[in-house]
């Protein structure tokens, strides 16, 4: 299933409404803590591509048809941009620039490819994995960028 995303920051509340509604069929609990996190990532993801790249993008989810203990959830945000995503670290100070560090403490695996004129960037959460401690993972898992910490867009 997916979802067109225009190019404003409005996008991305419409967006998390739209996965919130595509949970009830897939035996995940709205209040579980997988849901939250997906939603969570949803945010990022989506706000990335509409802050960053000022393009159309495409919000797809997989979800499980039913309830299983190992079901793995996978997101992906396409857009026309080709414009990578560029590893930097965010000062204490700043307001923006941790979005995939929160993607990389947060899902259980994580990337980004080049599709077309633009790029995919994906997630996977998998349904029978421990709750992860967000403030422990935080730049401290295996990164798509190799271990850089506070990931952001930024335009070239």
């Amino acid at each position: 299933m997916q979802l067109e995303i225009r190019p404003d920051p409005a996008e991305v509340g419409r967006a998390r409404r739209w996965a919130r509604s595509r949970l009830a069929g897939s035996g995940i609990e709205a209040d579980e803590p997988l849901a939250e996190t997906l939603i969570l990532l949803v945010s990022e993801l989506v706000t990335n591509a509409v802050v960053h790249t000022g393009c159309p993008a495409v919000l797809r989810l997989s979800l499980p048809d039913e309830a299983t203990e190992s079901a793995t959830v996978r997101l992906e945000v396409a857009d026309t941009s080709c414009t990578a995503p560029v590893p930097r670290c965010a000062d204490g100070d700043e307001t923006g620039g941790r979005g995939l560090a929160l993607v990389d403490g947060l899902a259980d695996r994580w990337g980004w490819s080049a599709e077309g004129a633009g790029k995919r960037i994906w997630c996977e959460l998998d349904r029978s994995s421990q709750p992860r401690d967000a403030a422990a993972a935080f730049g401290g898992g295996v990164t798509a960028y190799g271990g850089f910490e506070g990931f952001a867009y930024e335009a070239v």
